[in-house]
């Protein structure tokens, strides 16, 4: 066997994830999947379309109708302009898009920066590219945003790339234009490629996102990955995308037809329904979302915990080194006394050690009882 793939751990979430669904009664507040279904005008297209016999192979960059939206969905909400025949490709989900950029862009012993707490893939797929990790860790003081500061020291003749992921899973903090306009000016300085992970694009509060790409200067050495999974409550229909310069779209797509062919078909037709009449159904349930963030995050201060305020996705990354308890005791401990299941902070990277990622994917309900049974294991600490 690989020694690369021997040395690779499991997934921290899905540990955690796999011994809740053994407890009966346990409240997950562990996987980062809405607990709405997905809309049904959008199940209704890909019932007709299956009806209709729409069940070929796609070409391989997916189909050329959802690339046009895809065109016309960026270049209206993030004033990015990419060409649906060149500049396109469609993933299976953007979980591949991130696998597929590293592969395209990587040589080995190149050196990618990652943001870390950020998503349990991240890592592995720079290895498994044969590139080499290299960490940058903003401030829980700073709203874990990326800093000019944070990169001081870790940018090298070897670095080629940076992956950077906001709104953030697992911290739901937020960057804004000024914020990313800092950011530009090292990376055009170290001519460096930047992946950014925008999956929670739609899922902000009080601000709209921003992409990096959008900035001057950026647009040509950045790949922007998204998809369908979060906004739309569409996670197993798995549907994502990347759009960049037409050259790293080549490459990618090469890698694509190999693995993957194309995208399931049913799930493109859904994309394109999606994106033609989904927005309503996008801000009914953002709107939910802001509440239930509300919710556990007064609830998480009132019981003493110390607990950033996300601005995006549907996290709250609470500290628990009060406690004297490590991510993984404080996460096991509470599973098994409350049966409340949550994610170690460690999971997605060293510095994520002394918190804890709750999702507020869940209904109302079920984070009240979660922050009740949390609240009552606190006490008996």
């Amino acid at each position: 066997m690989s020694q690369r793939i021997k040395e690779l751990p499991f997934s921290g979430i899905r540990k955690f994830f796999d011994v809740a669904k053994e407890i009966k009664g346990a409240i997950s507040l562990g996987v980062g999947e809405p607990d709405f279904d997905t809309p049904w005008n959008i199940r209704a297209e890909a019932i007709y379309q299956l009806e209709n016999g729409s069940t070929a192979y796609s070409s391989n960059a997916g189909l050329l109708e959802l690339r046009q939206e895809i065109s016309r969905y960026m270049r209206e909400r993030f004033h990015l302009e990419y060409s649906p025949l060149s500049q396109i490709v469609v993933t299976v989900g953007a979980s591949e898009g991130i696998d597929i950029a590293m592969r395209a862009i990587i040589e080995p012993g190149d050196e990618v920066l990652l943001v870390e707490p950020c998503f349990v893939s991240y890592k592995p797929c720079v290895l498994m590219a044969g590139g080499v990790p290299v960490i940058a860790a903003p401030k829980a003081e700073n709203g874990f945003r990326l800093r000019p500061e944070d990169l001081e020291g870790k940018i090298g003749p070897k670095t080629k790339a940076i992956l950077i992921s906001y709104p953030s899973n697992p911290t739901g903090a937020i960057m804004d234009l000024h914020d990313l306009e800092l950011l530009a000016e090292i990376f055009i300085k170290h001519d460096l490629c930047v992946i950014s992970d925008e999956i929670y694009a739609e899922l902000t509060y009080g601000q709209e996102h921003v992409s990096i790409a959008s900035l001057p200067g950026m647009a040509e050495r950045t790949i922007v990955l998204n998809g369908f999974s979060k906004a739309y409550a569409m996670t197993g229909w798995r549907l994502g995308y990347a759009c960049g310069p037409a050259s790293v779209m080549e490459a990618m797509l090469k890698i694509h037809q190999y693995v993957l062919m194309c995208a399931p078909t049913t799930s493109q037709h859904a994309g394109i329904e999606a994106l033609k009449n989904g927005a309503a159904s996008v801000r009914a349930m953002k709107s939910e979302y802001d509440g239930r963030r509300r919710v556990i995050v007064s609830g998480l201060r009132e019981m003493g915990l110390d607990c950033f305020e996300p601005k995006g996705a549907f996290y709250a990354f609470p500290s628990i080194k009060s406690t004297g308890l490590s991510s993984d005791d404080f996460c096991m401990r509470l599973l098994k006394q409350e049966r409340v299941a949550a994610v170690p902070g460690n999971a997605f990277g060293e510095c994520g050690e002394g918190f804890i990622r709750c999702s507020y994917a869940s209904s109302i309900d079920s984070l009240k009882e979660a922050l009740k049974r949390i609240g009552r294991f606190l006490e008996s600490l």
